[in-house]
């Protein structure tokens, strides 16, 4: 991670100040002339341009900004300068690369102390939620149910460890797409599983293999995802149901498969020891029967796009009856167990302010177009779409950015086409890798992520390749 947050920082201010302010060409006929500016361009009247007529640069002043017809068309802006008439070429101020690169670094600063706060509301009431189904042995219930599962993959975690049932409630709200459920969840994980961990500050294997699953877990139930398409008028927003399916299951056998391998060379990261206790075959019908459930849960959603509305409500209800079923004090557990939300969501401050700044700045400088550029011939080979690149790099860095742009290409490329299939099942299926290695680690102070980086950015890459796949052949496309 160390080296990752040097290079994103490091690429941005080279590029930066190697790009300068991008050129806009126009024509100038008498003292004023107005030139399109980018869509999201930071020109403000009043703003410095520079203008170069002839091979000289002349200074102006920007008069006014135009938005554009509609919120699709880029918006222009009126200058007034004494270069000599003809074609010439604007450089503005605001824009130049480098101020970017400085706005975007306090910016995001700002935003993961508010990301912070954002969390604490969600964290304090899941956690005691949490605390509810815990007082009533609901974890246990879980944590056997895909016991046969967990004993297979976390080796080194006792059975009846509450990191178990943590991880259980992380992943199963994972795969119903609700992300600010799984993130306290997911804390909790950590934590307990931290209690474990012989070398403090050192990922455990289980710590690795548990964040992989995180981030390339089957997911069942892209709710945002189906939101933004019926939004945007899909005639159809469960379509990319078993795409998105499919690709977060390759994703998820890339991840164990390597997370498994690295894990048995890559020195350090030691649990207490752990005696693996046996499963017998009775065992397997809760599983079963859990996966039966989930088939029946995405055969409702496909046939109703009101269901999605049910899950997180039913959720909610579903842990506080079960706690009222079992004789819990509902209350009073439900305010302890909030309690550490707040300590948790200030724990994480310092990490995720390091990793979003660092994305944010790389965005600003325009390194991340170049990488893109630089990817699309080879992304031709795999049949993955120039259009649709730009997402694929950002996905694993910012949530709310990939978001953004996935709405945006939604809305572009059309819900239902070939491509608003592709980035919808893109989107639903990966997941923000750093900023869940930012949050999950920094809740427990880890500092040597040994193999989660590469473990979480080759899942992505299956991931994205899968969705090209799952989408031609189960949709269809060129």
């Amino acid at each position: 991670m160390n080296v990752l947050f040097t290079l994103l920082v490091a690429l941005s201010v080279l590029v930066a100040g190697y790009s300068g302010s991008p050129a806009h060409s126009g024509s100038l006929t008498g003292l004023e002339m107005t030139v399109q500016l980018d869509p999201a361009s930071a020109v403000k009247v009043g703003g410095a341009a520079r203008v170069e007529a002839q091979g000289v640069e002349y200074p102006g002043t920007v008069l006014e900004v135009i938005a554009g017809a509609t919120p699709a068309d880029p918006p222009s802006a009126r200058l007034r300068t004494f270069a000599p008439n003809g074609e010439v070429e604007v450089r503005f101020d605001a824009e130049h690369r480098m101020k970017l690169v400085s706005d975007a670094g306090l910016e995001q600063a700002k935003k993961a102390v508010e990301l912070a706060i954002g969390l604490v509301g969600a964290m304090t009431l899941f956690l005691g939620l949490m605390k509810v189904v815990e007082a009533g042995g609901g974890l246990d219930l879980i944590a056997r149910t895909l016991r046969p599962l967990l004993v297979f993959l976390f080796p080194d975690v006792p059975a009846q460890h509450p990191a178990m049932g943590a991880m259980v409630m992380n992943l199963s709200a994972n795969m119903l797409g609700l992300g600010n459920a799984a993130t306290p969840f997911g804390i909790k994980a950590m934590q307990e599983l931290d209690t474990l961990n012989r070398e403090k500050g050192t990922a455990t294997n289980a710590m690795v293999l548990f964040l992989a699953l995180n981030t390339s877990g089957i997911t069942i139930l892209p709710t945002g995802v189906m939101a933004v398409r019926a939004v945007w008028g899909s005639q159809n927003p469960a379509s990319i149901l078993p795409t998105t399916i499919l690709a977060s299951a390759a994703g998820m056998v890339v991840a164990i498969l390597i997370g498994k391998g690295l894990g048995r060379i890559w020195r350090g990261g030691s649990s207490e020891p752990c005696t693996p206790e046996p499963v017998a075959a009775r065992e397997f019908v809760p599983l079963f029967g859990f996966v039966g459930a989930v088939a029946a849960l995405c055969i409702w959603v496909s046939l109703d796009d009101r269901a999605t509305f049910f899950i997180l409500p039913g959720l909610i209800a579903g842990m506080l009856g079960f706690g009222v079923v079992r004789g819990v004090k509902v209350y009073e557990t439900l305010v302890e167990g909030g309690r550490e939300g707040f300590d948790s969501a200030k724990r994480i401050i310092p990490y995720v302010a390091a990793i979003l700044v660092a994305v944010g700045m790389f965005r600003a400088s325009g390194a991340m177009d170049v990488v893109v550029g630089a990817l699309a011939v080879p992304a031709g080979w795999v049949h993955i779409p120039p259009e649709v690149l730009p997402l694929a790099f950002l996905r694993p860095l910012s949530g709310s950015g990939a978001f953004a742009l996935f709405s945006e290409m939604t809305r572009t490329f059309g819900p239902d086409s070939y491509l608003g299939n592709l980035v919808g099942t893109m989107q639903g299926s990966t997941e923000t890798t750093f900023y869940v290695l930012a949050v999950y680690f920094g809740s427990v102070g880890i500092t040597r992520f040994r193999h989660a980086v590469p473990v979480g950015v080759l899942s992505d890459v299956a991931g994205f390749l899968a969705s090209v796949v799952a989408v031609r052949w189960l949709i269809g496309g060129p």
